[in-house]
């Protein structure tokens, strides 16, 4: 597959694949400034009648990745680029529904339970007032 033309969504081409790491495509493009990105396989189809690698995301998408430096490739941005993975941080020593009841909020299991022992607030005709979820955006 090395040497093959690396074509994207939008009929633009990208370059030339430069080597296969595991599951990712190195592409290097460019005439007088050479950059090198790399590219999930899952997004690159081989035609070898061609000799060509069609990708299923532009030209565009692959500029805006982040590029590789001195050779070395940072897998998790380009998971993320490439929205294969979702990034969040997660405090391994923290207990989330004592930090919700710090912050004021009162986490939905516990919320439930208070309702299905009646200590909800009463409102017309009886009715329990379910406050909105904190959690979300209004």
């Amino acid at each position: 597959m090395e040497g093959y033309d690396v074509i994207g969504s939008d009929d633009h081409r990208l370059g030339a694949v430069a080597a296969v790491d595991d599951d990712l495509l190195i592409v290097e493009g460019g005439l007088l400034r050479k950059s090198r990105h790399a590219i999930p396989l899952a997004f690159a189809h081989t035609d070898e009648s061609e000799q060509v690698v069609r990708l299923s995301v532009s030209k565009q998408v692959v500029d805006d990745s982040p590029p590789l430096e001195n050779g070395d490739v940072d897998r998790q941005a380009v998971a993320e680029h490439y929205g294969l993975v979702q990034h969040f941080e997660v405090d391994p020593d923290s207990d989330a529904e004592e930090d919700a009841l710090r912050g004021g909020v009162d986490p939905t299991p516990r919320e439930r339970a208070r309702i299905r022992e009646g200590a909800s607030e009463a409102g017309p005709h009886g009715r329990q007032i379910i406050p909105p979820d904190a959690h979300d955006k209004v």
